[in-house]
C-alpha cells in the first residue's frame, strides 16, 4: 500500500495550484550509503511550497510562448510531440529551468528543500518507503524507456504529496555540488536510471549549461511572512 500524503508537523498555510506545503524545523537529511551523501546533519529549513508534479510540456510551451525563450532541442516547430503535454519536459540546461521558474514567479528549490519534499521527516530512502519498489516509479526497472505522463506512478508519491521525485526526469535545483562552483546538482533520478540514483538522498550533477533528454524542472516557492 503506498504511503498517505500526510503532511507533518503544523497545519499547512494554503498552497497555490499546483503547489503542497512542506513544514519548517529541523530536518534530518544526507545518508551514509555514499561520500557524496555523508555526513548525516542536521538542518533547519523555513517551511515553502513545493511543486506536486515536475513542470509538464503544456506548462513549459506557455513560457515559451510568453517570452520567445528557445523550445527545448526535440519539439517540432516550437510544439512538443502530440500526446506528451502532460509529459514532464527535457532537454534544460539549469539556465533554461530557472528562467522558467523565474517567469512563473517561483524558484528552484535548493537541494535541501528538495530532499526534505521527497523524503519527508522521516528520512526514508525511497518517497514511499525504505524499500525499493519497482512499480512505484518510472525507472530503469520499469521499462519504458523514456518519460511518462506527470503522476503515473500514484503509489510512489512522497510525504508532502509530490509525485515524480522518483525517476521521470532528473530535477535541477539551485545548490552548487561544488565549492568552484562549476556544477549544479540535480535531483531524483530519471526513466533511465538505477535504484539506487532514484533514492531521496541521490546528489545528481551537472554543468549548467548542459542539458539532457532526462533533464526537467520542478518549481519552489517561499511562504510569505
Amino acid at each position: 500500500m503506498a504511503s498517505d500524503p500526510v503532511v507533518p508537523g503544523p497545519p499547512p498555510a494554503v498552497a497555490p495550484p499546483g503547489m503542497v506545503y512542506v513544514c519548517a524545523g529541523e530536518v534530518t537529511l544526507g545518508s551514509p550509503c555514499d561520500f557524496d551523501e555523508d555526513p548525516v546533519r542536521t538542518v533547519r529549513l523555513a517551511p515553502f511550497f513545493m511543486g506536486v508534479h515536475p513542470t509538464t510540456n503544456a506548462e513549459y510551451a506557455s513560457f515559451v510562448e510568453a517570452t520567445g525563450h528557445r523550445p527545448p532541442k526535440h519539439w517540432t516547430e516550437g510544439r512538443a510531440a502530440p500526446g506528451t503535454e502532460d509529459h514532464p519536459v527535457v532537454w534544460l540546461s539549469w539556465f533554461d529551468a530557472a528562467a522558467y521558474a523565474a517567469w512563473a514567479g517561483k524558484r528552484l528549490p535548493t537541494e535541501d528543500e528538495w530532499e526534505l519534499a521527497a523524503r519527508g521527516t522521516d528520512g526514508r530512502e525511497y518517497p514511499w518507503a525504505n524499500e525499493f519498489e519497482p512499480g512505484r516509479c518510472n525507472c530503469r526497472a520499469a521499462g519504458l524507456n523514456s518519460t511518462s505522463p506527470v503522476g503515473a506512478f500514484p503509489d510512489g508519491v512522497s510525504p508532502f504529496g509530490c509525485h515524480d521525485m522518483a525517476g521521470n526526469v532528473w530535477e535541477w535545483t539551485d545548490s552548487w555540488y561544488d565549492a568552484k562552483q562549476e556544477r549544479r546538482v540535480l535531483r531524483g533520478g530519471s526513466w533511465g536510471s538505477g535504484q539506487m540514483s532514484v533514492r531521496t538522498c541521490y546528489r545528481g550533477r551537472d554543468l549548467p549549461t548542459y542539458w539532457s533528454n532526462a533533464y526537467g524542472v520542478r518549481c519552489a516557492q517561499s511562504v510569505a511572512d
